[in-house]
Order: structure tokens, then sequence, then C-alpha cells
């Protein structure tokens, strides 16, 4: 994804009524509304391939992943993100049709130009949300997995994931292997 670029003020009720016209994506922060760049094909790949695992990986239960083009309130009526890939277990959200409150898992597949914004002030947004228990940030040229999970006494800890070592998320207690994250993403 390039760097956002702001267009100008709007209030939540008119980002969310001209958002739903536009053709490119755009997350609003406070009033300022960010076009979102287009993504490079390891971030696609690695956001399609974490998609894919839990959308398996979660048939039959109560959980969803989404991706890409659902976006999650994190601070109600003051910022919209789209997040690379989301878990929610809530059934009003599995009802929304513009933008869900309750994610338990989020996912950011970095970029150069957004990493510092990833780690730092979407991330203090999205710590937040009271259903998240995870954040993980994936670097597709690192091949890399950051694992950020909220404690029971509201504390987030990072857990480091080595490579070639599976993906735990304790959230939804399940796995993903660390080669199918990064699956087709070298060649």
């Amino acid at each position: 994804m390039g760097q956002p670029q702001p267009i100008s003020p709007f209030t939540a009720q008119e980002y969310l009524a001209w958002e739903a016209e536009q053709a490119g994506k755009h997350e609003y922060f406070f009033g300022e509304v960010f076009a979102m760049g287009g993504a490079s094909r390891r971030h696609v790949t690695v956001a399609g391939n974490v998609f894919a695992a839990l959308d398996q990986i979660l048939a039959d239960t109560p959980c969803r992943a989404y991706m890409a083009d659902m976006m999650v309130e994190a601070v109600a009526g003051e910022v919209y993100y789209y997040p690379d890939v989301f878990v929610t277990c809530d059934p009003v959200d599995h009802q929304a049709d513009r933008f869900m409150r309750s994610p338990v898992l989020v996912v950011e597949v970095l970029s150069p130009s957004t990493e510092g914004y990833d780690r730092g002030e979407k991330f203090a947004r999205y710590r937040l949300i009271p259903s998240l228990r995870e954040y993980v940030l994936i670097d597709p040229e690192r091949l890399a997995v950051d694992i950020f999970q909220r404690t029971d006494e509201g504390v987030w800890t990072l857990r480091d994931v080595l490579a070639e070592k599976p993906l735990h998320f304790d959230s939804l207690k399940l796995e993903i292997a660390w080669q199918r994250v990064f699956r087709n993403v070298t060649e």
C-alpha cells in the first residue's frame, strides 16, 4: 500500500455516504479522509493466504474472516480502517454491510511506506476496541510476523513468530502454518 494521502474534512456520516460511492478505498481518521494506495503482489498474496486459511479453519464456527473491502470502526464515529484481514465472532457484525465493530483478531500486512503507521497510530486506535484480543503484523519482505496479544489484565504483549514456526492465535484457539502464510510470496 502507498502512503495515505489526505482528501478533506468530513463528518463520519458524510464519509460513510461518500465512501460508498467511491471506486477506491479511503480510511477515516477524526474528520480526515485518506486515500488507500495500491498493494504489492507480496502484500496481496500474504493477505489472501491468511484469509483463505482462516476462512477454512473457521468454517462451521460462529466466527468469520473478512478482508480488504470490509471496514472496522476502531473509534465509534471517529475512526474507520480497512484491515487486510480480520475475524469477528459477533452475530451483529455478521449482519453489517459497511463496517464491523467487534473484531477479535486484526491482521495488517506491512509495506515500507505504512509500517510505522501500522505499528504506531493505527495500533493505538485498534487497542481501543474492547473485543480485540490479537493484532498481527506480517512483513512480506522480511518474511516476519509479530503477534500482539491482549492479556486478561488488558496489557498488550508482543510475541515474535520464528521462521518456519506456526502462528498461534490464542483468541481463536487455532494456528496457521508459517509456510501457508508465505506460500507463493518469494516466487
